[in-house]
């Protein structure tokens, strides 16, 4: 999968908070993520991300 900043992703587990969806605000060896429901941000390494991804929502380039 190819990751862009400003993609949603979808993970198989899901935040405390009770969103499973995270936007990508930096991608390189770590993604920093921030969550879509309480806007907590992380950081996490790449194989992590790669491993969880249950689908990817790609932004709309306008």
């Amino acid at each position: 999968m190819v990751y862009d900043v400003g993609d949603i992703v979808q993970l198989k587990k899901g935040h405390p908070c009770g969103s499973n969806e995270w936007e990508i605000l930096r991608v390189g060896a770590d993604f920093r993520l921030r969550c879509c429901g309480c806007s907590h941000m992380i950081m996490v390494p790449r194989r992590m991300v790669e491993k969880n991804t249950k689908k990817l929502i790609k932004k709309q380039d306008h």
